[in-house]
């Protein structure tokens, strides 16, 4: 588990951003006639959002590191 966590700090912590991001969509933009599939509810708004957030981070951490070894190659 403490190595999960190690290999993947950066997309843990933007689920967490984009979980707290959902919440904020969801209460100040949301949706006022609830038939919208993913702010009518906080919890469908939250997960989504922290799914967004994870996979974002997680890409632009693997680009970031794939630039960093390339430099120290050259």
């Amino acid at each position: 588990m403490k190595k999960f966590i190690q290999n993947n700090g950066w997309q843990i912590l933007g689920g967490i951003f984009g979980a707290i991001g959902g919440y904020f969509y969801w209460r100040d933009i949301g949706c006022a006639t609830g038939t919208c599939p993913i702010t009518s509810k906080p919890l469908n708004s939250i997960v989504y959002f922290a799914v967004l957030g994870y996979f974002m981070i997680g890409t632009i951490a693997k680009a970031s590191l794939e630039l960093r070894t390339k430099k120290r190659e050259v």
